[in-house]
């Protein structure tokens, strides 16, 4: 028995939708569009912020953050499993599975937590509008950020150190898409008490304690708007601030009805609706940010604007001059 438990497990087997590969041809085909459409959305919204000295402020900074973490989340698992499903077995090796569990589980966490920062800087400029510059200092913000990514990092690898120390007794069939922390907690076959309290303890201090911050900034934020006299001031006010709320609610409303929703008869169901919202929610990001911020469209509307002008005196420059 005990050189059962010691056995080593190199790779493992990642069961996806076994059995249904019509199926997977179709989520190839979506997937592949969503994850280029996540790509290129977070890629040009980081590019135009770099670009626009307008958009040189700490929201924008902290978004430039949030489209980093969704290109880097969705990469972390997207390649290998769009390549998966397109092989009739699914492997993956033991360092690759431990990597991408360590990034999912980081990058989720990190989000959670700067889905808060923002919050904060929304708070800040709606409520203390004349200290903004004095409280959201550039300094402030990166000691934010760092803050932001180092705890999600940090409490990722804790978990991955509880996980790895675990006997799996030569387990290695991954119920799942991915490497994904409960699909590969379920292959211990020891106890796993003590992760299951660590993890809950992570969940409810990176995942829970934001929402509630989010909330309570939210609270002074509508308070102080109602305050506005003028309905147009309220808009205005509002719309500083609409286009973070629509994606914590995605975020979190997902989140919610992923894990509090009642468990499907049929285990597929839950991998696909897991699968949507790791793929899905990141691209969402951009488009909401593109349509719902005045200074957004703004900065897209003068970028086309000096491109074309650009082309325009580039094509006159290099037309031959008539004698």
């Amino acid at each position: 028995m005990e050189e059962t438990n010691q056995t080593v497990v190199m790779d493992y087997v990642l069961l996806g939708l076994h059995g249904h590969h019509d199926l997977e041809m179709v989520l190839f085909v979506l997937c592949l569009g969503i994850y280029c459409m996540n790509l290129l959305g977070n890629s040009l919204l980081m590019v135009l912020i770099m670009l626009d000295p307008h958009l040189h402020n700490p929201m924008y900074f902290f978004l430039s953050n949030l489209s980093l973490i969704d290109i880097c989340g969705t990469s972390s698992f997207m390649p290998l499993m769009l390549t998966n499903f397109l092989q009739t077995r699914s492997t993956i090796s033991f360092p690759a599975c431990a990597l991408q569990m360590y990034l999912t589980l980081a990058l989720g966490a990190t989000e959670c937590l700067l889905l808060a920062a923002m919050a904060y800087d929304r708070y800040v400029a709606i409520c203390h509008p004349l200290r903004y510059t004095e409280l959201m200092t550039p300094q402030m913000c990166m000691q934010m950020g760092v803050l932001s990514w180092g705890t999600g990092f940090v409490n990722s690898l804790l978990q991955s150190i509880l996980i790895w120390r675990l006997p799996f007794c030569g387990h290695n069939v991954i119920n799942h898409f991915f490497c994904e922390i409960l699909a590969v907690l379920k292959l211990a076959c020891g106890d796993i008490s003590l992760n299951a309290l660590v993890l809950m303890v992570a969940t409810t201090i990176l995942t829970v304690t934001p929402l509630l911050l989010i909330c309570l900034s939210y609270i002074f934020i509508l308070a102080a708007i109602f305050r506005v006299p003028s309905a147009s001031g309220r808009r205005k006010a509002f719309s500083t601030c609409s286009a973070h709320l629509t994606v914590v609610v995605i975020f979190y409303g997902t989140i919610s009805f992923m894990y509090l929703k009642p468990k499907a008869k049929n285990p597929n169901v839950d991998k696909i609706i897991t699968l949507f919202y790791a793929a899905v929610t990141p691209s969402l990001n951009p488009i909401i940010y593109s349509l719902r911020n005045a200074e957004v469209k703004a900065a897209v509307t003068s970028l086309l604007g000096n491109v074309l002008r650009t082309r325009k005196l580039s094509n006159f420059y290099s037309c031959p001059l008539s004698g």
